[in-house]
């Protein structure tokens, strides 16, 4: 969104300040360890942008708390499988012999957003290390959050995900709905389906200190019912929905909304 129309839709700028209030008022309290999946643009215009957020929602966890972000490196995938949009056939062994190899330091996320790409980088956050599925977290249950992340468990048993339900924390969808709630892939690591089936992935890797391009079986994720299931959570939870300077809010507890999700997924998903 160009910056013009942020500013001729925002009635006062956001700061620190009012970012910190009008979290609390969402649910947010120190010592939690949450989630967080955002837009920028939609909070309309920030003293300090995506600096501010992060700083905001430290802020407000406090020393106490832990937050998380996705950090997400889809490009470093197997182009075979790429299909928005798919390349040539003459790139695929191109792109396959000369990704870079994940390094948890340097990999840029995609598509992750201001706010996730600048947590990735702040002082004290660690990243997890898988090369497509890694979050990033800073706070008390960092390391937790982030170790042993397996090359074959993206989002499973051994993910961030799965930690983060361990430890009952909290999702915060800050300006996005259940379409980019990464959680609802731990939900279909666990549910069963008649038609649930893996798919060969690749990724440049670190083995032993030499870039390697590996193989490997993963979930055929689908998040084309993401939405259903989060509104109908939503709806069967009462949940209220809150406000960050001009975005909507939607902040719950991770643990029931997987447990709602499994459910739905093993009635509904053919």
């Amino acid at each position: 969104m160009p910056e013009a129309d942020t500013i001729s839709g925002t009635q006062l700028p956001l700061t620190v300040d009012l970012l910190v209030e009008q979290f609390g008022q969402c649910g947010l309290q120190t010592g939690q360890t949450v989630l967080v999946h955002s837009s920028l643009s939609k909070l309309g215009w920030v003293a300090g942008g995506a600096q501010a957020v992060v700083q905001a929602l430290i802020q407000v966890l406090g020393e106490s708390g832990t937050l998380m972000m996705p950090s997400f490196t889809t490009q470093n995938t197997n182009p075979e499988n790429w299909k928005h949009p798919p390349q040539p056939a003459d790139w695929i062994a191109i792109i396959q012999a000369n990704m870079p190899a994940f390094d948890a330091a340097t990999s840029p996320p995609r598509n992750m957003g201001a706010i996730a790409d600048l947590f990735r980088i702040w002082p004290g956050t660690v990243r997890s290390h898988h090369p497509v599925g890694s979050f990033s977290a800073r706070g008390v249950h960092a390391d937790y959050l982030t170790n042993n992340h397996q090359l074959l468990d993206e989002f499973g048993i051994t993910s961030p995900l799965a930690r983060l339900y361990e430890l009952d924390g909290y999702i915060l969808l800050l300006g996005v709905g259940h379409g980019n709630d990464s959680s609802l892939h731990l939900a279909e690591h666990r549910a069963t389906w008649p038609s649930k089936h893996s798919v060969v992935e690749g990724s440049a890797v670190l083995v032993d200190g030499v870039r390697e391009w590996v193989r490997f079986d993963m979930l055929d994720l689908d998040t084309s019912d993401f939405v259903t299931i989060g509104e109908a959570y939503e709806k069967q939870a009462g949940l209220i929905r809150g406000r960050v300077g001009q975005a909507e809010v939607r902040f719950m507890k991770q643990r029931p909304l997987i447990d709602f999700a499994v459910e739905w997924m093993e009635a509904n998903r053919k």
